[in-house]
């Protein structure tokens, strides 16, 4: 027995998946058409994919959209990423390319937690933060974390007393919120020997399938070699990487950064 027909309708339906991603404004007409084939073919198409909650109808307009079918199947394939591997390679080539050490961290209660890194070859001493806790109010990757956190938790996270670990670290919720502002709207954050003295860092959100920030990607060295005026320029090294795992991610176009 001939595959071909099955196969053909397993493409079809998968074309008219694609054709309801893009818009909502179609008919079971207008299906048959983009296909070119019988209405009642794109009819048998699209009542195979409503049986499985893959294709709905509008009760306003009439018109077909993605279903609910379609949401739980990428909530599944999302639960299964880990951030983590999709990561560590593009550190290790960040890393690479700019001689310092490469982190990617994500919001772990009041602080972030460091779940991959890879040490550049200028690094001096080799200290491992996976797995590690880092303050988010004086971290870049932290700043990066708070500042696209919705607003009420964010306010929550600041309106405490927050630790001083050098003369450089801003403990104000003021002047972090300021800061915070200008992270989001630049798409970068920095950390001038804020958590060390002597340790300089730029990082760079990471988004997710919906937009969201989800991690921070972050690159740290010695003051001495990642002087104030040099960060602006590895952010934009650093925002080409991010790019990188975001997409992996499945973030939309345009929002990578």
């Amino acid at each position: 027995m001939s595959i071909s027909h099955p196969v053909q309708s397993v493409d079809r339906a998968v074309t008219i998946l694609k054709m309801l991603a893009e818009t909502d404004a179609l008919t079971v007409s207008d299906v048959a058409h983009r296909l070119d084939v019988h209405v009642s073919t794109a009819s048998r198409l699209v009542s195979g994919l409503r049986a499985h909650d893959l294709v709905e109808r509008s009760e306003s307009t009439g018109n077909l959209r993605l279903g609910m079918g379609v949401l739980r199947l990428a909530g599944a394939m999302v639960s299964r990423l880990d951030i983590a591997d999709f990561a560590q390679p593009v550190c290790d080539e960040l890393a690479a390319e700019v001689g310092e050490t490469t982190n990617v961290a994500i919001v772990d209660g009041d602080a972030a937690i460091n779940v991959c890194q890879a040490q550049g070859p200028g690094t001096v001493t080799l200290q491992n933060w996976v797995g590690q806790r880092t303050p988010l109010h004086s971290t870049s990757s932290g700043k990066v974390l708070l500042a696209y956190l919705p607003k009420a938790r964010r306010r929550s996270l600041l309106n405490r007393e927050l630790e001083r670990f050098t003369p450089a670290t801003r403990t104000r919720a003021e002047e972090l919120e300021e800061e915070l502002a200008q992270i989001r709207s630049r798409g970068w954050a920095k950390a001038i020997e804020e958590l060390e003295e002597g340790l300089n860092a730029v990082a760079v959100p990471v988004r997710d399938h919906t937009s969201t920030v989800i991690a921070a990607l972050s690159v740290a060295g010695p003051a001495y070699r990642m002087e104030e005026d040099r960060l602006p320029g590895v952010a934009k090294i650093v925002a080409s990487s991010a790019a990188i795992i975001s997409q992996q991610l499945g973030a939309p176009n345009g929002t990578w950064n």
